[in-house]
């Protein structure tokens, strides 16, 4: 279910003109699923699928622990890529597919996560 989400949000994010810097990026902290840039802002995007909601809507599962670890994250990738003064924002992107890994819905939630 994992590629089929980040592939529908990474076309959801082009789509909206934010251009694609990096996907999965990794370093030894963690995992970044996309990184962005729209009007020279750094967007670090986390992508959550899912195909009920039995578990909650997709956005649900970005809870205070993943949003720390989300900021962390997105400093180090400011820092290894010469960006570390560049503004920046944490987004969501909420996929819903069905049972099919069909795409149902794409929201994007921007500056999701605050500073």
């Amino acid at each position: 279910m994992g590629p089929a989400g980040e592939e529908a949000a990474v076309a959801h994010l082009r789509a909206s003109g934010l251009r694609v810097i990096a996907r999965d990026w990794r370093c030894r902290l963690g995992q970044l699923d996309v990184v962005c840039e729209e009007a020279g802002v750094l967007v670090a995007v986390e992508v959550k699928a899912r195909r009920s909601d039995r578990y909650g809507l997709p956005q649900e599962a970005v809870d205070r622990r993943k949003q720390a670890k989300l900021r962390v994250l997105l400093d180090a990738f400011r820092q290894t890529s010469g960006r570390g003064d560049q503004p920046c924002r944490i987004d969501v992107v909420a996929v819903r597919l069905d049972r099919e890994l069909r795409v149902l819905s794409c929201e994007h939630i921007r500056d999701a996560v605050g500073g």
